[in-house]
């Protein structure tokens, strides 16, 4: 069972995504910010309302910015995909989910300890330099669907 619908397209711009916020973190880094990708499709609640498309959560503006500071910035992420990373991103929209980012909606890197909270919702792990949370029980339920 495929987690969300996805083309070519999308494909190559979760690669350019995944490789842009966590390439310094390897094979298992990358996956965890795909699986917020995706999360944030499916969850359709809190600032993810009416994404229908992995291209729509990665051009998310909110707040006059980009959701995604690498899409902000331009860097990596406006570099060709390369298959490592089209490969990763493919298993991230069929079926792969891991803890910490398994529920997550948002990830950062804060350059120290991880606070408890991200905008009132909950820490659920670390994974390198990335802190991931997830939305409070109850408030989302999209989040928890496969």
């Amino acid at each position: 069972m495929v987690r969300v619908k996805y083309t070519d397209s999308d494909v190559d711009l979760m690669a350019r995504m995944m490789r842009a916020e966590a390439e310094g973190e390897g094979r298992l880094g990358m996956l965890m910010v795909g699986n917020v990708i995706v999360n944030r499709e499916k969850a359709d609640c809190l600032d993810f309302k009416e994404l229908r498309s992995i291209r729509d959560v990665i051009f998310q503006v909110q707040g006059g910015n980009y959701s995604f500071e690498a899409v902000q910035k331009g860097n990596v992420f406006y570099n060709r995909a390369r298959e490592v990373e089209k490969k990763l991103a493919r298993e991230t929209l069929k079926h792969w989910r891991q803890h910490p980012s398994k529920y997550a909606l948002w990830y950062f890197n804060p350059y120290a300890e991880c606070p408890p909270t991200w905008y009132g919702q909950p820490f659920t792990g670390q994974y390198k330099q990335h802190c991931y949370y997830e939305p409070i029980a109850n408030t989302c339920e999209g989040a928890y669907r496969y």
